[in-house]
């Protein structure tokens, strides 16, 4: 049975006012070249919202929503935050866990796919944090394994593809699910290069590699008794024309959708964990928009956000550790899992960057 002194839930970060946009999104994309004007047409979309990211938010609410079914299992462990690029920062949350005397953390990352932005990063940005706080070799942090066909991730979204297609159907009475409805399967689009080099090299996962076959083995489990037509499409990408990413993007796919007859959208968030600018600004603004100028009826099923059955997920795999339990007793709801606790050698490179050090992994 492995001891742990605290969970660390692990956030991206997001500002908190509109003096803080600028520089939040100079953490995100340091190191990238990304030019100011680029920064602040993405500006805009935070801008919106009153500067304020509800990201941050969320993870509070999902912070005290483990915490409470910690205590409710009578597991004896505080949860901690910290984000990678805004307050409170990783290098703090750890700071202040190690001054309590919590030295032997495991982390939940808010992301359930594997890619480098999903998973490498943010073992990369534990071990920068230990080193900026000379904690490497006192504090020992491990990683829950990528949840994306765990249970309490997927269910959500089954539920929500259910209500979404009732939600089409008392929209539009008449109308035919199985042939004037299209389900969109919208995640986070990432540079080919990564895409490929996401998951381990000896699992064969061919173009996209683990991170699309991911998507579409989790899709397929949701869509699952349904027989709506369904694609994957990715959304929110950021990086010059010329550098290809993954296709196709959701107003893209939407825009052709009409010629085929297809009256109606069931947009599922399957990429994101939470209710956070991506799924605001791209989903509920922009692709909500570009449905109603093709003139297609558009409804956005819920992410799992802080639902029983994801936080309830969520501290089962905290158990999985706790316990050790055998890789053939974890469930996972596609053949692609249960996935590694450990990530394998040379996990999610980076091609741009190369390998910098992280924990909860094996070298590089």
């Amino acid at each position: 049975m492995t001891a742990y002194d605290a969970i660390l839930l692990a956030g991206f970060g997001g500002p908190e006012g509109q003096d803080d946009v600028i520089p939040f999104l100079r953490n995100v994309t340091r190191g990238r070249g990304i030019p100011e004007e680029r920064l602040e047409a993405v500006a805009t979309h935070y801008r919106h919202f009153g500067g304020v990211s509800p990201i941050n938010d969320q993870n509070r609410v999902l912070k005290a929503a483990l915490q409470a079914e910690l205590d409710r299992r009578g597991i004896d462990l505080p949860v901690i935050w910290g984000n990678r690029n805004w307050a409170p920062y990783l290098s703090d949350t750890i700071s202040e866990a190690h001054d309590a005397g919590r030295n032997n953390l495991l982390a939940i990352a808010t992301s359930a796919y594997s890619s480098y932005s999903g998973c490498r990063q943010y073992r990369e940005d534990f071990a920068a944090a230990l080193t900026t706080t000379n904690l490497e070799g006192v504090v020992h942090i491990d990683k829950i394994r990528q949840f994306f066909d765990h249970p309490g991730f997927v269910m959500p979204f089954v539920t929500g593809v259910t209500q979404g297609l009732a939600d089409v159907a008392a929209a539009i009475p008449g109308i035919d699910l199985d042939t004037e409805v299209e389900i969109l399967f919208s995640t986070h689009s990432i540079p080919m290069t990564d895409a490929n080099k996401s998951g381990p090299s000896e699992r064969g996962f061919g173009e996209g590699g683990a991170y699309a076959a991911q998507h579409m083995a989790v899709a397929q489990v949701v869509m699952n008794g349904h027989k709506t037509p369904w694609q994957l499409v990715f959304q929110s990408r950021s990086g010059p024309p010329s550098m290809p990413w993954l296709e196709p993007d959701i107003n893209d796919a939407i825009a052709l959708l009409p010629e085929r007859g297809i009256r109606a959208v069931v947009i599922v968030p399957l990429g994101f964990v939470s209710d956070h600018m991506e799924v605001m600004w791209d989903l509920d603004n922009e692709a909500m928009e570009t449905s109603e100028k093709h003139g297609i009826f558009a409804v956005r099923v819920p992410t799992p956000g802080v639902s029983p059955d994801f936080v309830a997920g969520l501290i089962d795999l905290v158990e999985e550790r706790l316990n050790d339990t055998a890789a053939e007793d974890r469930p996972a709801m596609t053949e692609l899992g249960p996935w590694y606790d450990v990530c394998r050698p040379g996990c999610c490179e980076n091609v741009r960057l190369g390998f910098k050090p992280a924990v909860a992994g094996m070298a590089p």
